[in-house]
Protein backbone atom coordinates (compact mmCIF):
# COMPACT_ATOMS: atom_id res chain seq x y z
CA UNK A 1 0.00 0.00 0.00
CA UNK A 2 1.17 3.52 -0.80
CA UNK A 3 0.15 6.79 0.37
CA UNK A 4 -2.58 7.06 -2.32
CA UNK A 5 -5.76 4.84 -1.30
CA UNK A 6 -7.91 5.86 -4.66
CA UNK A 7 -4.92 4.59 -6.80
CA UNK A 8 -4.28 1.31 -5.22
CA UNK A 9 -8.06 0.43 -5.23
CA UNK A 10 -7.93 1.25 -9.11
CA UNK A 11 -5.11 -1.08 -9.24
CA UNK A 12 -6.68 -3.97 -7.28
CA UNK A 13 -9.87 -3.86 -9.29
CA UNK A 14 -7.63 -4.03 -12.47
CA UNK A 15 -5.35 -6.47 -11.58
CA UNK A 16 -7.82 -8.98 -10.45
CA UNK A 17 -9.98 -8.08 -14.21
CA UNK A 18 -6.63 -9.19 -15.92
CA UNK A 19 -6.84 -12.71 -13.70
CA UNK A 20 -10.86 -12.95 -14.17
CA UNK A 21 -11.17 -13.00 -10.41
CA UNK A 22 -14.67 -12.69 -9.26
CA UNK A 23 -14.57 -10.40 -6.59
CA UNK A 24 -11.68 -8.04 -4.63
CA UNK A 25 -11.35 -7.42 -1.38
CA UNK A 26 -9.62 -4.30 0.59
CA UNK A 27 -9.62 -2.70 3.53
CA UNK A 28 -12.30 -0.39 3.54
CA UNK A 29 -12.92 3.49 3.57
CA UNK A 30 -15.84 6.09 3.34
CA UNK A 31 -14.17 7.33 0.48
CA UNK A 32 -13.66 4.04 -1.07
CA UNK A 33 -17.18 2.94 -0.27
CA UNK A 34 -18.55 6.09 -2.16
CA UNK A 35 -16.63 5.06 -5.19
CA UNK A 36 -17.33 1.99 -5.01
CA UNK A 37 -20.92 2.64 -4.72
CA UNK A 38 -20.57 5.10 -8.00
CA UNK A 39 -19.03 1.97 -9.76
CA UNK A 40 -21.92 0.00 -9.49
CA UNK A 41 -24.58 2.40 -9.85
CA UNK A 42 -22.88 3.42 -13.69
CA UNK A 43 -22.82 -0.82 -13.72
CA UNK A 44 -18.82 -0.97 -13.82
CA UNK A 45 -18.98 -3.73 -11.33
CA UNK A 46 -21.75 -5.88 -10.59
CA UNK A 47 -21.83 -4.84 -6.12
CA UNK A 48 -19.89 -3.96 -3.55
CA UNK A 49 -20.76 -4.50 0.19
CA UNK A 50 -18.56 -3.89 3.51
CA UNK A 51 -17.53 -7.03 5.60
CA UNK A 52 -16.37 -6.99 9.64
CA UNK A 53 -12.30 -7.99 8.97
CA UNK A 54 -10.32 -9.21 11.82
CA UNK A 55 -8.67 -6.10 12.65
CA UNK A 56 -10.88 -3.61 10.55
CA UNK A 57 -13.89 -3.79 7.86
CA UNK A 58 -13.07 -4.94 4.62
CA UNK A 59 -14.61 -3.50 1.16
CA UNK A 60 -15.51 -6.46 -0.81
CA UNK A 61 -16.18 -5.55 -4.55
CA UNK A 62 -18.08 -7.91 -6.90
CA UNK A 63 -16.80 -7.85 -10.53
CA UNK A 64 -18.73 -7.60 -13.38
CA UNK A 65 -18.18 -9.38 -16.83
CA UNK A 66 -19.04 -8.86 -20.49
CA UNK A 67 -19.19 -12.01 -22.67
CA UNK A 68 -18.40 -11.18 -26.71
CA UNK A 69 -18.45 -14.61 -27.72
CA UNK A 70 -19.15 -18.31 -26.35
CA UNK A 71 -16.18 -18.66 -24.79
CA UNK A 72 -14.20 -14.92 -24.50
CA UNK A 73 -15.63 -12.11 -21.84
CA UNK A 74 -14.31 -8.85 -21.09
CA UNK A 75 -14.85 -6.43 -18.04
CA UNK A 76 -17.03 -3.92 -17.74
CA UNK A 77 -14.48 -1.68 -16.47
CA UNK A 78 -12.24 -1.06 -19.36
CA UNK A 79 -9.85 1.42 -17.67
CA UNK A 80 -9.24 3.92 -15.34
CA UNK A 81 -7.10 6.74 -14.57
CA UNK A 82 -6.37 9.02 -11.26
CA UNK A 83 -6.53 12.04 -12.05
CA UNK A 84 -6.11 14.40 -8.86
CA UNK A 85 -2.96 13.03 -7.09
CA UNK A 86 -1.61 13.92 -3.69
CA UNK A 87 1.00 15.50 -4.92
CA UNK A 88 -1.08 17.40 -7.70
CA UNK A 89 -4.64 18.47 -6.94
CA UNK A 90 -7.00 19.21 -9.39
CA UNK A 91 -9.70 21.55 -8.54
CA UNK A 92 -12.80 22.32 -11.64
CA UNK A 93 -15.77 24.08 -11.81
CA UNK A 94 -18.83 23.58 -12.57
CA UNK A 95 -18.52 24.78 -16.59
CA UNK A 96 -14.87 22.65 -16.36
CA UNK A 97 -16.05 19.72 -15.26
CA UNK A 98 -14.82 16.92 -18.53
CA UNK A 99 -16.54 14.98 -20.92
CA UNK A 100 -14.40 11.44 -20.01
CA UNK A 101 -13.70 9.29 -23.02
CA UNK A 102 -16.34 11.92 -25.08
CA UNK A 103 -18.85 11.42 -22.91
CA UNK A 104 -18.22 7.41 -22.99
CA UNK A 105 -16.48 7.35 -19.42
CA UNK A 106 -17.48 8.56 -16.15
CA UNK A 107 -15.65 11.29 -14.03
CA UNK A 108 -16.31 10.91 -10.44
CA UNK A 109 -15.93 14.51 -8.40
CA UNK A 110 -15.51 14.98 -4.67
CA UNK A 111 -17.75 17.69 -4.06
CA UNK A 112 -19.56 20.00 -0.86
CA UNK A 113 -22.56 17.76 -1.07
CA UNK A 114 -20.36 14.42 -1.47
CA UNK A 115 -19.10 12.45 -4.05
CA UNK A 116 -20.48 12.11 -7.39
CA UNK A 117 -20.15 11.65 -11.24
CA UNK A 118 -19.57 14.74 -13.25
CA UNK A 119 -22.61 14.59 -14.45
CA UNK A 120 -24.40 15.11 -11.63
CA UNK A 121 -21.84 17.64 -10.72
CA UNK A 122 -23.04 19.55 -14.07
CA UNK A 123 -26.79 18.89 -13.35
CA UNK A 124 -26.02 20.96 -9.97
CA UNK A 125 -24.06 23.31 -11.11
CA UNK A 126 -21.18 22.57 -8.72
CA UNK A 127 -17.43 21.76 -8.98
CA UNK A 128 -14.94 20.15 -6.74
CA UNK A 129 -11.67 18.34 -7.00
CA UNK A 130 -11.76 15.62 -9.53
CA UNK A 131 -10.52 12.62 -8.36
CA UNK A 132 -10.85 9.91 -10.95
CA UNK A 133 -12.00 8.97 -14.51
CA UNK A 134 -13.33 5.33 -15.70
CA UNK A 135 -14.28 3.90 -18.78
Amino acid sequence: MTGDPIADMLTQIRNAQARFKEEVWMPSSRLKEEIARILVEEGYVESCSVEPGEHYPMLKIRLKYKKEGPRTRRPALQGGRRVSRPSRRVYVGCEEVPLSRGGLGTPILSTSQGIMTGREARRRKIGGELLLEVW
